[in-house]
Formats: C-alpha cells, sequence, structure tokens
C-alpha cells in the first residue's frame, strides 16, 4: 500500500498466533489500534513500527501452512494532527470494510483555506513564512555566515532548509539527509528500572514531530526562492543526481508550475551507444535535448514503493543511487504536507559502454507523487509528453467510471502501462481482467508476483521501458511542453513579464549569430587583433626588446603614436546594435538585468557549442605533434574567436570604455560612456564574475578594470575590507569545480573550455562574521590553468603563467595550489611557477598564505601514507626556491619557508575524486563535499587569522594595476612599485622622521642647557661639584651618552611596536625594518659625534675664557681698591668737592693704577699654521705626491680665488676619455659642480662659526676636513684624483684659515682686559662719585643689573631656542615631512614657476638651490611675524619666571649682603642663562645698595626689560632674527630631509630614500640624461634616454666604474649594487622632465655647449598639465 505521507512502500506486519485470546479487545496501543479480523486482542511480542494511510486497506493474509487462521493484523495512525495534515479520511475501526462502503472524498473536497493552513504553518516551522513573498536570493545565500563554517546539526525545523542549502551548495550528496536533533527528556521518576520498562513505550514512541519530509522542505525551497536559486538549486541537485521539480505544486493556488527556467542550467554530457566507437559525446542543455519521458504514477493505494523502484530501475547493480527520496530514506517516511502534486525529473544518460549502460539511449523519467486521481492535471501533463506513463496500483475498480477515464488510452499520447502486485489481496484478478480487456491494455500490464522477487521485477520493469524509449517516436524537449502545460492551465515559471521581456532581448542579440567569427568581427569589432596588438605594444613599451638601432626614446614614441592610431581605429567603429542591446540589457531595471544575463550566456553557450567540438578534435590531433606550432596557433585562434560568451561582451565594453578615455574630456561620445563602469560595478556587487585577465589577449584592460573597482568602491560604504582566496594549478585539475563546491559559486566560462585567463567574484560576508573575520567581502578568483596544452606550444607559454600567478599570488590572501603528485615533472613547472610567484610576493612585502591541494586521493590514511610524498614536495619546494631565487637575484632565500610560513602537515589537503563511481550518472562523491567543505573551513580560519589588515576596494585596485604594471616587465621584483607599498614606506618615513626630529630636539635643549652650563663652569653660577673642566666634561659626555642610549632605545621599541600593529599595510614594508633600525643606530651615533663636538668646543672657548676671566677679574680688584683708597682720602679731608673736581681726581688715580698694573697685551695664535698642519696629517695617507703638492704653495696663496677645474696637466686624461665614450657627459664639469657643493657646505660652516664670535679652536678645521673627507666618499661615481683632493682642499682650508684668523684677532680685541677696563671707565667713574656722595644706588643698580646682565642673557637664551620652535612649526607642513614630500613639492613649485634658471639651479646646483628653496619657504610661512613673536614670547615669559622666582628665593636668604643677594640669583640661573662675567663684575664694583630695596627695584626694572624685549622682538624683521639664531632652521631641515646625498650614477637625480642606513638608493623620478649633461658622443646632441626605460632596454654602457667595458644595462645592478632603478611607474610617470627637455631643449644645449636633442614627435604632445599628473603618479599623490 501507499505511504500516506511521502512514498508507496510495502508493509510487513509480524503479529503472534493467539491460542486463548482475551474477550475483550486491548487498548494498550498509543495509536489507536484496533482488534480485526477474527476478534482477537492485540497482544504483539515482536513489532515493526509503520506507517500506513488511514485510508481503508482491505488485505487478506494467508496462514503459514499447517496454521490456523489466527491473526491479529495492527493498522497504525498518526495523531490527530498529523492525520490532518494528510488530507486524507480519519482512521476509524470500518477503514478495513470493504472500499466500495468508504467514503470517496477526495483531496479537492478540502477547502482551500485548510491548504493554505497548511502551507503557512510549516513555512513558519521552517522560518521562511516571510520569504513566500519576499523570495530568498542566490546572492543571501551565497553569504558567508557562521552556518557556513559551524558542524552543528539542525536543532529546530526552522535549521533544516539552511542546512538543505549548506549541503546543496557545496554538492552534498547527504543534503536531502535533514533531521532534528532530539534531545531525550531526562526521568527524575523514582521507579526502578523495570518499572520503567514498557513494550508499549518503546514500539510506539515516535519523533515524526520534528521531523519534516525531505520533499516538504525542497518544495518548501523552490516556493520560496527566486528564479535564479531556484535554478541554483536544480543545477546542484542534478549534479547530485537527484530529481528535479518539474511540476512545483502550490497548495495556496491550487495550481502547479512547469519549472522550465530553473532547469535552463543543467547541461549534461553523456555517450549514447551510436559513438561508443568513435569516443564522441553529446553535450546538450537539458531542457533543448529531444528525448523520450517515461513517467510513474499511482492510482489509489500501492503496496509496492515506486520511488524504490525507480532508483533501482536506474541504478545497475554497482551504482546504486537514491535519485527519488523514498519511505526507507531518513525522513521519507514523515508525513507530506505540501509536497503531494510534486512531479520530479531526472534523467538516465549512457556512458557508452555497453557493460554498464542500462539503457543505450538517454531517457527522461518522471515520477508524481500522491495519487492521480487527486492530481489529475499533472496527470494529464505526463500523459501528454511522455513516451509511456507506468501506473501503479494495487486495486482498480471495474465498476468506477472515474479510474476508465484516467486510464483511457485514447485521450493520451502516452502509452499506459499498468503495473501491480499480485501480493497484494487487495489485488482481484478478474477484476483486473475485466478493466484491461476494457482499456485495450493487454500487452501493458507487468505483476509482481509471489515467485518474481525484486531483481527480477526490475530487470521486467526495465525491459519494457528499454523497448518503450527504443521503439517510441514521441520525443520531446522539456520546452516544448510548455504549450501542453498552458492548454492544462499549468502555470511555466519563465513566463515572468521580467524573464520573457530579457528573452526577447538576448534573442534579438543572438538570433543574428551565423558565424560566430565574422560576427564578432562586426558586432565585437574592438578586440581581437587590436586587442592583441594592443597588449603586445604594451608589453613592447616595457620590455624594450625591439628598439633595434633607434633610441629608445624614439622608439618609445613610435609605441606611443601606434597605440594611439589603434586607438583612434577604435573610436571609428560605431556601436554596433549587439552592443547597443547589450548595453541596454544589463542596464534594465531590477531582476530583467539578470535575467538578460542569463539568457544571453545560455544563448551563447548554446551558439558555440557545436563550433568548439569540432575545432578541439582537430586540436587534440594537432597537438599530437609538436612541430605543428603554426597550425595550432591558427587553430588556437579559431578556438578564440570561435568562442563566444558574455565575457566577450564585457570585453568590448571595457575597449569601448577604454577607447573612448583617448578622446578630449569635452567629446559627447566619451562623456556618453562614463557610465559604462558603473553597470559593470553594479553586477559585481549583485554576484556576476568580472573578467579581470582576458585569457585571450593575456592582458588586464587597467582603466576599465580600475575604474570598474572605482564605482565598486563608490557603490558600498567607504573603506569596505576585502579579503581574496585564488586558486591556481595545472589545466583541467577541477579548480573552478573546487571554488564552486567551496563556495557555491559558478564561474562564467564560455561552453566547451576551461577557463582562460582570470574571473573574480564578489561574496558578502554575513553581519555576524563581519568582525570575526575583520572584512566586508571575500573576492574569490578563478584562473586559467597553469601548463595548459593549448598554451604549452607557444614560445612564451611560461612566462605568461609566471604572469598570471604572480598577479594572483599578489592579490591574494589565501592561495589554494592544485597539484598532482603523479606527475613529477608537471609538478616541477608549476612549483616553479608557484614558487616564483610568492618569491616575488616576499619581496615587495606580501605574504599570502599557500595551501595545497592534492585531489583524487581517497584512502583516509592518505595523510599519513603520503608523509614521504609531502617530503618529497618540500624538497622540491626547496630545489624551486633556490632555482627561483637565482632567477630573480635574490639568493639570499635558500628553502620554501624562507619565503613563506609553511608546513607540510598543516599546509596539505587531500581529496577524494569528484563522482562516485562512472559519469555521467555518477553522483558527486561525498567524500569530495566533504573534504571541500573543511578545507573551506580551514581557509575562512586562516582568512580569520591573517595578521596583515585587509585591503578596501581602493587599495585591492591599487594592487591589481602595480603588480599587473610590474609583471608586464621581464623582471618583476625589480620593476614592482605601488602606491600602496610607497603609502606604507612614506607612513613609516614619516613616523620615524617624527621620532627623529623629537630625538634631536631634546638633544638640541640639551646641549643648549649643558652650553649654559659649561659656559658658566668656574663661575658662582657653577653647580658642578668639579673644578677640573676635563672631568666636567667627560661628566657631561657620559650623562649625554646616557641620554642618547635612552632615546636610540626609545625609537628602536617605536619601530618595534610599530610592525606589531595590523593596520596601515605595515606588512608591506616589513622588509625596511632592519634598515629603520640600523637608521636609529646611525641617528645616535650621529647625533653623539655632534653632541661631543659642540662640547669640546664650549669646553675649549670656555677654558679660554677663564684665563682672561681671571686677569680681568685681577684688574678690576685693582681698580676697585684703589677707587675706594681715593674715597677714602677724599672724605678725609672733609670738604664738599664738585664732579668736576671728582673726576679729575679719577682720571689721576686711573693713570697711576693702570701703570702698576703688568697689562700686557694678548697674543694672537697663527691659525693658519694650525689649519696647514692638520691638512697636512690629513693628506698623510695619499701619500709622497700628496706632499709635493702641497709643499708647491702656501696655504695663504690659496682660498683668494673662485675654484675652477681645468683640462690642462694633470687631469687632462679625464676629458672625454672615460666616460663620453657611452654618453658625452662633461666629467670636468661634474668634478666641478662636486667641488662647489663641497665648497659651499664648508663656506657656511665658517660664516656659523664666524657669526658666532667665539675663538678659534682646532675642532674647527677638523670637523671641515671630516666634512670633505665624507662629501667625496658619497660621490664615488665621480672620479677624483691625488691632484684634485689637494687642490680644493688647499682652496677651502686657506678661505677657511684667513677668516678663522680674522675671527681670532677680533676675539682676542674683543675680550682684551686692557680695552675692558678702558670700557667700564666711565662706568666706574660715576660709581665713584656716588659712593662719594652716598646717593642711592639701588635704582640705578638694578637697572644696570637688568640691562647689562640679564636683558643680554635672556635675548641670547631665546636665539637659541627659538630656531627648534620655527623647525618644528615647518614640520607642521606636508612637504617637510619626509624626503620625498620635499623632493614633490619642489618639482611642483619648478614646474608652476617656469624658469629655465631655475631648473638649471636645481639640476646643476641641488644642494644650494634646495637650501634657497627651504629658507624663502620658511621666510613665506612666517612672513606674519605674530607667530614668531609668539615662540619669543613663550620663551621671554619662561626666563622672566625664572628670574622672577630667583629673586624670591634669594630674598628668603637671611644674607645682608648684596653681592651674596645678587650670586644667590645668579646661581639660580645657572642652568638657564649665561650672565656675561664681564658685566657682572662691573656691576658688583663700589655697589653699596641696599638689599631689600634694591630687590624691589630689580622686580620692577625685570618688569619693564619684559616689555622693551617685547617690543624689540615685534620691531625686528623675520629676516634680522634669522640672522640671530644659534640653529639654523633652513640648514636643519635640509640635513634632515637630503637624505644620503647620493645621486642616480645616470642621471644624477638625487636618491629619495628614507633613513640613514638604508641600504638600497631608490629615484622617484629620473631624468632624461640629456639634462645631466650627457650628449652623443659623435653627433653632440643632447641624449633623451633615461636610465628608467634604458635599464628594462637591450642597451649597453661604459665607463670608468665598468672598467671602459661595454655592460647592459639591464644588468646595472652587477656594477651599482646598492641602486635600485625602477622603471617608470607607469609608461608617463618621466612626463614631467620630458616636459622640461622638450620646452628649454635648445637653452640647456646653449649652456652645455653642445646640440639640441632630438626631441621625439610624442613628447610634443606632453603639455604642463601632463607633466604635473606624472610627478603626482611618480610620488603617490592623488
Amino acid at each position: 500500500m501507499e505511504d500516506n505521507n511521502d512514498e508507496d512502500l510495502v508493509v510487513d506486519l509480524y503479529c503472534e498466533e493467539i491460542n486463548d485470546p482475551p474477550s475483550v479487545p486491548s487498548s494498550t496501543c498509543r495509536n489507536d489500534c484496533q482488534q480485526m479480523l477474527t476478534g482477537a486482542s492485540c497482544c504483539h511480542v515482536k513489532t515493526t513500527v509503520f506507517n500506513i494511510s488511514s485510508e481503508s486497506v482491505s488485505q487478506h493474509l494467508d496462514p503459514p501452512g499447517g496454521e490456523s487462521e489466527n491473526y491479529t493484523v495492527i493498522i497504525c495512525r498518526e495523531e490527530k494532527t498529523e492525520q490532518e495534515s494528510t488530507d486524507m479520511k480519519s482512521s476509524e475501526p470500518d477503514n478495513l470494510k470493504p472500499e466500495e462502503q468508504k467514503s470517496s472524498q477526495t483531496p479537492e473536497d478540502i477547502k482551500d483555506e485548510t491548504k493554505v493552513k497548511h502551507l503557512e504553518s510549516l513555512l513558519e516551522e521552517m522560518g521562511l513564512k516571510q520569504n513566500y513573498r519576499e523570495k530568498l536570493s542566490l546572492s543571501t545565500i551565497l553569504e558567508i555566515d557562521k552556518r557556513t563554517i559551524t558542524d552543528e546539526p539542525a536543532k529546530c525545523k526552522s535549521d533544516l532548509p539552511w542546512y538543505f542549502l549548506k549541503k546543496i551548495m557545496m554538492f552534498n550528496v547527504t543534503a536531502r539527509n535533514v533531521k532534528c536533533t532530539s534531545v531525550p527528556e531526562s526521568n527524575s521518576d523514582d521507579q526502578s528500572v523495570s518499572e520503567k520498562f514498557s513494550l508499549k513505550h518503546l514500539v510506539s514512541s515516535s519523533n515524526k514531530d520534528s521531523m519534516v519530509n525531505p520533499l516538504d522542505i525542497i518544495t518548501a525551497l523552490f516556493l520560496c526562492s527566486d528564479g535564479f536559486l531556484q535554478q541554483e538549486m536544480a543545477l546542484k541537485m542534478s549534479m547530485c543526481q537527484f530529481s528535479v521539480p518539474l511540476l512545483l505544486p502550490s497548495c495556496d493556488t491550487g495550481q502547479c508550475t512547469l519549472m522550465l527556467w530553473a532547469m535552463r542550467d543543467i547541461v549534461k554530457k553523456y555517450r549514447p551507444q551510436s559513438l561508443s566507437q568513435s569516443k564522441g559525446f553529446i553535450e546538450e542543455r537539458i531542457v533543448l535535448s529531444e528525448l523520450p519521458m517515461v513517467s510513474f504514477v499511482r492510482l489509489g493505494e500501492c503496496s509496492l514503493s515506486k520511488s524504490k523502484f525507480l532508483n533501482e530501475l536506474l541504478s545497475n547493480s554497482q551504482q546504486y543511487h537514491d535519485t527519488f527520496v523514498h519511505h526507507n530514506m531518513e525522513c521519507g517516511d514523515s508525513p507530506r504536507q505540501i509536497s503531494n502534486g510534486l512531479t520530479e525529473i531526472t534523467w538516465y544518460l549512457p556512458c557508452g559502454n555497453t557493460n554498464i549502460d542500462i539503457f543505450s539511449q538517454p531517457v527522461a523519467v518522471a515520477n508524481l507523487r500522491g495519487d492521480i486521481a487527486s492530481f489529475e492535471t499533472q496527470y494529464s501533463f505526463l500523459c501528454q509528453t511522455s513516451a509511456a506513463v507506468f501506473v501503479f496500483f494495487d486495486h482498480l475498480d471495474s465498476e468506477s467510471e472515474s479510474v476508465f477515464n484516467l486510464l483511457k488510452s485514447q485521450n493520451h499520447k502516452a502509452q499506459i502501462f499498468l503495473v501491480g502486485n499480485y501480493e497484494s489481496k487487495r489485488l482481484n484478478l478478474d477484476v483486473l481482467e475485466k478493466v484491461v480487456l476494457k482499456l485495450g491494455l493487454t500487452e501493458n500490464i507487468i505483476i509482481k508476483t509471489k515467485q518474481k522477487n525484486e531483481a527480477d521485477f526490475v530487470k521486467d520493469l526495465r525491459e519494457t521501458v528499454r523497448n518503450v524509449v527504443e521503439k517510441s517516436e514521441l520525443k520531446m524537449k522539456i520546452k516544448k511542453m510548455v504549450d501542453a502545460a498552458h492548454e492544462l492551465g499549468i502555470l511555466v515559471d519563465e513566463n515572468a513579464p521580467e524573464c520573457q521581456t530579457a528573452k526577447k532581448n538576448a534573442k534579438t542579440i543572438t538570433e543574428e549569430i551565423q558565424d560566430i567569427h565574422k560576427y564578432k568581427e562586426d558586432q565585437l569589432p574592438r578586440q581581437g587583433q587590436i586587442w592583441k596588438t594592443l597588449t603586445s605594444l604594451e608589453k613592447e613599451e616595457f620590455r624594450l626588446r625591439n628598439v633595434g638601432s633607434k633610441t629608445i626614446a624614439t622608439h618609445t614614441s613610435d609605441l606611443k603614436k601606434q597605440k594611439q592610431e589603434l586607438r583612434k581605429k577604435q573610436n571609428s567603429y560605431e556601436i554596433s546594435t549587439a552592443m547597443t542591446n547589450f548595453i541596454t540589457g544589463i542596464s534594465s531595471p531590477g531582476t530583467e538585468k539578470f535575467y538578460f544575463l542569463k539568457w544571453m550566456r545560455m544563448n551563447l553557450d548554446n551558439v558555440s557549442r557545436e563550433k568548439l567540438s569540432e575545432l578541439r578534435e582537430k586540436y587534440k590531433e594537432k597537438c599530437k605533434n609538436s612541430e605543428n606550432k603554426e597550425e595550432i596557433e591558427e587553430i588556437d585562434r579559431q578556438i578564440s574567436n570561435s568562442s563566444l560568451g558574455t565575457e566577450h561582451f564585457f570585453r568590448e565594453m571595457g575597449q569601448i570604455y577604454e577607447a573612448s578615455l583617448s578622446l578630449p574630456e569635452t567629446d559627447r561620445s566619451r562623456q556618453q560612456l562614463q557610465d559604462l563602469p558603473k553597470l559593470c560595478a553594479e553586477l559585481l556587487l549583485d554576484g556576476f564574475p568580472l573578467e579581470l585577465v582576458d585569457g585571450d589577449a593575456s592582458n588586464i584592460p587597467l582603466r576599465w578594470v580600475s575604474d570598474v573597482l572605482s564605482q565598486l568602491s563608490d557603490l558600498v560604504s567607504p573603506n569596505r575590507k576585502i579579503r581574496v582566496v585564488t586558486v591556481l594549478g595545472v589545466q583541467s585539475t577541477g579548480k573552478s569545480t573546487l571554488l564552486n563546491t567551496m563556495f557555491g559559486v559558478q564561474f562564467a566560462v564560455s561552453s566547451g573550455r576551461c577557463t582562460r585567463g582570470a574571473f573574480m567574484l564578489l561574496i558578502k560576508i554575513n553581519e555576524d562574521m563581519k568582525n570575526v573575520l575583520n572584512c566586508d567581502f571575500m573576492v574569490i578568483i578563478d584562473t586559467e590553468g597553469l601548463k595548459s596544452p593549448e598554451l604549452a606550444q607557444l614560445d612564451n607559454s611560461y612566462e605568461h603563467d609566471n604572469e598570471l600567478a604572480t598577479l594572483v599570488v599578489g592579490l591574494s590572501d589565501v592561495t589554494i595550489v592544485n597539484i598532482a603528485m603523479e606527475n613529477l615533472i608537471d609538478m616541477k613547472d608549476i612549483l616553479q611557477i608557484v614558487v616564483h610567484a610568492f618569491l616575488r610576493m616576499k619581496e615587495v612585502g606580501k605574504k599570502p598564505k599557500c595551501q595545497f591541494v592534492h585531489q583524487n586521493v581517497s584512502d583516509v590514511s592518505a595523510h599519513d601514507k603520503n608523509l614521504r610524498d609531502r617530503k618529497l614536495l618540500l624538497d622540491q619546494l626547496n630545489e624551486m626556491t633556490q632555482a627561483a631565487a637565482k632567477m630573480e637575484k635574490k639568493e639570499g632565500n635558500k628553502s620554501f619557508t624562507d619565503v613563506m610560513e609553511y608546513s607540510p602537515d598543516t599546509g596539505n589537503w587531500y581529496i577524494p575524486g569528484l563522482w562516485n563511481g562512472n559519469p555521467p550518472m555518477a553522483p558527486v562523491s561525498a567524500g569530495y563535499s566533504e573534504a571541500v567543505y573543511e578545507l573551506k573551513k580551514n581557509i575562512i580560519q586562516l582568512v580569520r587569522d591573517c595578521e596583515s589588515s585587509a585591503n578596501d576596494i581602493m587599495e585591492f585596485k591599487e594592487w591589481v594595476k602595480s603588480l599587473w604594471n610590474a609583471v608586464k616587465h621581464e623582471n618583476f621584483i625589480f620593476s614592482f612599485r605601488n602606491s600602496l607599498v610607497a603609502d606604507a614606506y612614506m607612513k613609516l618615513c614619516t613616523e620615524f622622521n617624527k621620532w627623529e626630529w623629537e630625538f634631536r630636539k631634546e638633544m638640541y635643549t640639551w646641549v643648549r642647557d649643558a652650553e649654559t652650563k659649561m659656559y658658566n663652569f668656574g663661575t658662582i653660577a657653577a653647580k658642578s661639584e668639579t673644578s677640573d673642566m676635563r672631568e666636567f666634561l667627560e661628566s657631561l659626555k657620559s650623562e649625554a651618552s646616557t641620554v642618547l642610549s635612552a632615546w636610540e632605545t626609545k625609537i628602536l621599541n617605536n619601530l618595534t611596536q610599530y610592525f606589531k600593529q595590523t593596520e596601515g599595510h605595515v606588512y608591506l614594508v616589513e622588509g625596511y625594518k632592519e634598515e629603520f633600525s640600523n637608521s636609529a643606530k646611525v641617528l645616535r651615533r650621529e647625533i653623539e659625534t655632534g653632541v661631543k663636538y659642540q662640547l669640546e668646543a664650549a669646553a675649549e672657548n670656555r677654558q679660554g675664557m677663564i684665563k682672561i676671566d681671571k686677569i680681568k677679574d685681577n684688574h678690576t680688584t685693582e681698580i676697585q681698591k684703589a677707587v675706594c683708597a681715593l674715597i677714602e682720602r677724599c672724605r678725609k679731608k672733609k670738604v664738599q668737592m664738585t664732579d668736576t673736581e671728582l673726576d679729575k681726581k679719577f682720571e689721576n688715580m686711573w693713570r697711576e693704577t693702570l701703570q702698576k698694573l703688568s697689562l700686557s697685551e694678548q697674543k694672537t695664535s697663527n691659525v693658519t699654521d694650525n689649519v696647514s698642519r692638520y691638512l697636512r696629517e690629513n693628506l698623510k695617507h695619499r701619500g709622497s705626491r700628496a706632499n709635493e703638492l702641497l709643499s708647491e704653495k702656501t696655504l695663504q696663496e690659496c682660498g683668494k680665488q673662485s675654484f675652477k677645474i681645468t683640462a690642462e696637466g694633470w687631469f687632462k686624461k679625464f676629458k672625454t676619455g672615460l666616460i663620453q665614450f657611452f654618453t658625452g657627459q662633461n666629467h670636468i664639469m661634474a668634478v666641478q659642480e662636486l667641488a662647489d657643493s663641497i665648497i659651499d657646505i664648508c663656506t657656511d660652516f665658517v660664516t656659523e662659526q664666524v657669526r658666532r664670535k667665539n675663538n678659534y679652536h682646532d675642532t674647527y678645521i677638523q670637523e671641515i676636513l671630516h666634512m670633505i673627507d665624507e662629501k667625496l666618499q658619497n660621490n664615488k661615481d665621480v672620479k677624483i684624483n691625488t691632484e684634485f683632493e689637494v687642490s680644493l682642499k688647499q682652496h677651502i682650508c686657506g678661505f677657511a684659515a684667513g677668516e678663522f684668523q680674522k675671527m681670532h684677532e677680533d676675539f682676542i680685541e674683543e675680550n682684551d682686559p686692557y680695552r675692558c677696563l678702558i670700557k667700564n671707565k666711565e662706568k666706574f667713574c660715576d660709581d665713584f662719585k656716588d659712593v662719594f656722595h652716598e646717593r642711592d644706588q639701588c635704582q640705578k643698580k638694578a637697572e644696570e643689573f637688568t640691562n647689562r646682565c640679564l636683558k643680554p642673557a635672556v635675548e641670547d637664551f631665546v636665539n637659541r631656542s627659538l630656531g627648534l620652535n620655527i623647525i618644528d612649526e615647518m614640520r607642521k607642513l606636508e612637504q617637510f615631512s619626509t624626503r620625498m614630500s620635499l623632493q614633490y613639492s619642489v618639482l611642483l613649485d619648478l614646474l608652476y614657476k617656469e624658469d629655465f634658471q631655475n631648473f638649471l639651479s636645481y639640476i646643476c646646483s641641488y644642494e644650494k638651490y634646495v637650501k634657497t628653496w627651504i629658507l624663502k619657504q620658511i621666510k613665506k610661512r612666517f612672513s606674519n611675524e605674530s607667530t614668531v613673536f609668539e615662540f619669543e614670547d613663550r620663551h621671554l615669559q619662561s626666563c622672566i619666571d625664572s628670574i622672577n622666582s630667583a629673586i624670591n628665593k634669594a630674598k628668603t636668604r637671611e644674607r645682608d649682603d648684596l653681592k651674596a643677594f645678587v650670586e644667590d640669583i645668579w646661581k639660580e640661573l645657572g642652568d638657564k642663562l649665561v650672565i656675561s662675567q664681564d658685566a657682572l663684575g662691573a656691576f658688583m664694583i663700589l655697589n653699596n645698595a641696599d638689599k631689600e630695596q634694591f630687590a624691589d627695584c630689580l622686580t620692577a626694572s625685570v618688569n619693564d626689560m619684559t616689555e622693551t624685549l617685547r617690543k624689540k622682538f615685534k620691531k625686528s624683521t623675520f629676516e634680522m632674527k634669522l640672522q640671530h639664531l644659534h640653529v639654523q632652521p633652513q640648514n636643519e631641515l635640509f640635513n634632515k630631509l637630503i637624505g644620503c646625498g647620493q645621486q642616480c650614477p645616470f642621471c644624477k637625480a638625487p636618491c629619495d630614500a628614507g633613513g640613514k642606513a638604508h641600504t638600497e638608493h631608490f629615484v622617484s623620478l629620473h631624468r632624461p640624461k640629456g639634462l645631466g649633461r650627457y650628449s652623443w658622443e659623435r653627433s653632440e646632441k643632447l641624449v633623451t634616454e633615461t636610465c628608467s626605460t634604458d635599464i628594462i632596454s637591450e642597451k649597453r654602457f661604459r665607463c670608468s666604474d665598468t672598467n671602459n667595458e661595454w655592460h647592459p644595462y639591464k644588468d646595472y645592478k652587477k656594477i651599482y649594487e646598492d641602486w635600485n632603478i625602477q622603471p617608470d611607474v607607469s609608461l608617463e610617470a618621466s612626463d614631467y622632465w620630458k616636459y622640461v627637455m622638450k620646452e628649454y631643449n635648445s637653452s640647456f644645449a646653449k649652456k652645455y655647449e653642445v646640440e639640441p636633442a632630438d626631441i621625439p614627435e610624442a613628447w610634443y604632445d606632453i603639455d604642463k598639465g601632463q607633466a604635473e599628473k606624472s610627478v603626482k603618479e611618480s610620488f603617490y599623490r592623488k
């Protein structure tokens, strides 16, 4: 009998014979068991729990031989609620009456609202109620959420649909085994175990409440899904060899729907027996396949399980599969609630092997759920469309009119076959015979008898079906069934208006296709050969392999012109009708555009399938002979041309867009096409793939892809983060299938071809996982296979594979590598390609994670057994790493683990084969699906554990651009440049510069305070416990060393913390960490050297002053004694004396006292002799030749004239002898520039020392000689000899000696004790008269102390501090944040000013020009002097606060002596201010002021001084302030930002690298070498080549560094190993200097005394705007 819930089934009843039956019927059965037949009570011992229909069953049980007929039949029914849901009659005792006595109520009699109630109830239980109106979409299902990576079983009914979807999206054949996990109820009853035990409970217990029939879940999901999810489910179910809905019932409308659209995407391959010899196959979209269909239905109840027999019918003995859900499957016996009336379909497809095939021809098999009496519409449809309908039954009523109407063959196209079960006692042979004769079906009846077991029965059934299939002429495409559906009132899912409109629009495009190649030429003309030619031109621009005899500049100019012509040709085409319709189609509203794209893809696949099949056969034949290269290329071209998919239309869109960008911005055509990237971005966001790499041209349309990604960034919220997963591997190893299984996606590829190029697809991350994965989207990239047979015959196939692998590995966060251990040779090639890619990424700072996947390994012990293989793999990887490292010139990488984190145990995955059996009837292997699921969980875990910060979409775009530009060069590692890397490097430089400046500022402040202590050493203000100068100096040095060490440690700690952060792409500059650590150490040493020099200089100054101060003190004391004696004498006379008389007395005393003092004049030293001595010492290592040259003229003769290099004498051999061979650079001028640069620096140093008015010290000349040596050392590329070095040092030392001699003499004169006495004579006289007359000196002395002691000290403090404030303020400006920022700002400023002299100065006198430029910027910044005044006022107030504090502290001390009071103030201020001892000594003489009164006057006087200084600061100009600063801001900023000072060995552009200890120099913007005075030897014309293009060409150079031997530019690193000359970041990067050279060609030629350059034609198109754009690109500015 038929199960009312789900399946046709066979029921066995096991009952015990009752010898002494009780007279009272038992009522112990939980499901209302009733005693029947003999009236015996039910006392069942051995029982099988089963479900059977509540419809009456008339069944006679034959007793075993020799036994009486005393049996009990147990009829069970479900509980009332379940019974109602079955739409059947309730189970009453009269259910066993003959069928004619029972009610004939059918589902049609049940009210519509009851049906709706059942549907609503089930949907609500499953959590799908909302989705019945708002359909589930594919993108929602594909989102990565917590359910994606958790293995928790379904806990409630609402989990079941998601469980099914999760499984089916990954092709898991267990998807239909959906069941809620039940938690057993705990029983706290104290009864004993024996009391608890109940057989009744055991046999009647059921958890059916928590079960849902799989067919109900499938029906519910199809009802609640949109057309695209339905299509995806149908496709995945078909691959699992599940039956798919053909007619979908809907309880609320009572109508069913033909699921034509849902099945549209199913494509099947099979080999009928007729093609078995040729090994051909048929590949068709199943709805278009013209096949016979055989349908299976049930009439009334049936004891045979229809679905179970169908599964056996379709399965051979070796390969059984549950295609249809049946009663004995998990949950298959659960009550069906909404799936009655569901008609499913599957297909039997032969493989061409007679031993395996059940049917030699393909056949469709349909299965109707439920009784045909209840579902006449579905039954009629099947009868109209099938070749045969097999009707399963147990009982046919010969009197029933409805039965005859259903089975009358004249109403149907199909043959009707009756299938009955003789073992069923309801089957009456006489009645059956009557019916068969009446219907005329005597040949069409199959009876299962007792003698015929199930295998024989299936065999008979199979034979009948086989005969029908072979003889039937009724073959019908599913799409042709639409007519029958319409006649019967069946809905068709494709009839939705948006689907039909889209179908019509797509058909308009595709129906025109006859010859694909011709169609593409006519309708898609911008791709094909034009695009391939553009690609080759682009690569030639980067690789310069075919320069020939032309100059590189001319060659690149010609290439650019050719590209422009091709773009012009592309723009000349009108947008074709097909493309216009296509763009209109994807611009459609809502879901119409999705339908349109689906129709386009399906139609195009259908069109190109036939042509491709034929060409593939040809290709296979030709590939057998490797000599057929030309023919293979021709066939490959034909395959490309014959393949036509939606990607070709999008490719054409991209070319239309890119070509339009070559038009003027105001052009209407260009403006009309600006929205194309947005259209594509919207589709990408909706889950459609974007072609990243065009597989036909092996190129990325960079501008198109970039703008699509930019638009995508605009469409989503700002800063949405993405992670990227990519698959790489050999062609046809199931990479796309792996991704599709893992993420449930479908990559669009043209029919019949493997993936070509690379496609990217966006998957949303659900809200519940965004914080876990730290990203918002996952980008999946599918790539074409490496070692593709299609490309293997071509010369550049390895290069192509390397490019693709590098790109996708570079874009990835996780890379899956498919490898096959069985083919060692192929594996080696693949590994080498992959290792190259990973090595390149390591070098540019990217560290993707890698997982190796071994497919078709099914043994459970594979992981352990393959330990040896994994070791072999690691050995291979290590070997490949060494080979790749050698090729990439990065030999430091010895093993694969040097390149990336990799563990052989955790980095390898073993995946069983895809199919469980022989296709085409094999389902996807459950082992495959589960293994891929485990891999997926691991990959998501890897994404979660990524230490590096995720990119946003704009950053991803930048990676695409920079990686592709780099792979277009031959040498990737030295060609890679990326704005994200540059940005991360800039941020690192900015941070390091900030730390460096904090360090420097701290040390400037420390040195200022240390110098104050040094200048106060030996005075009352000194706080040092030692009186020995050397000891004090050493203590300061020790203190300095401690502070320096602390700051060095702080910077190193800052650096460590900086690299620990996850944001800001810090991982990209991990390789620079050691450089910057070394830079911190170098910085410390550099500052330490400067600090020690300043301390020693201050100590020497103070030591010299101490001697002079002692003399001055002695003299002042003698004068004071003499004055006091004079006062005493005058007072003794007791006569009032006038001032005139007192003046005479003072004059006499002064004269007499001076005569008594030993006023020996201070001797001056001969500075020139000292300088000469140090110069000889410095040149001692140069040998006797240097000594001879020094002896030829005295130092006094040197430095008086300007320093000029001539070609005479010893220097003549450098003129054109070594360097001019290859470029004609004037070496004399290069040496002259070097000399001028060094002279300028030394002159600045001398001027600074002279300005400070200190005495001369030998440290000055030592520092100058050190500076010269350092500069010469840093400019090794300019070849010099002993004569030049001696001459230059003599010149500089001669000039310095003269300046220092004058400075020394001025100092001696200024500090001569006699002069100091004379200077104070008038003051002494005034004081003498005041004391004599006993006048109040408080006010006067307070003013004197303030003006002569405090005021100069305060001004000095402000001047020593102000420079740091100015530097601090300038550093806030972006252009002074890093070396590159300074360069960028200077170049832009040059461009805006358009002054040839400025360009010339910048090129020829770089340091001088930049210093001047910085000074101008400082003056410009502080043109409003209020800012400087704020700094001055701050320092002034600081000093005043210190002075007032010192006065107040001095007041508190109980000392009446004014001298002690002043000394107390001095001591307090000793750490901050340096008070002149001369002024203080003069102040203390003859001072009789009252302490208290003096203190008050002093406070008032200090306040007056404050206002006076404020006025002075406000009044003085900024230029005046700069002159008095101790730290010159322009020099400090220049020294901080000038970098290492190295220049490009070819074009002389300055190095842009940050940090002092960088190991490689680089320049952001190289120049045409002609600007650096390079000219061609024969023509003497300026050179237009740039080194950034030379190094990728086949050109050679020679110079003194190459020992005059020719050397390839490509191998320049062998000569200049510490230089990294990067190719142009874009082909327009050097437009800045091309523009400059074009504009001032004649001016430069005139200045350099050569001929003007031959300017390439393309350069004349470069305007100022493009020049500005190029400099911005080069320095990564937006």
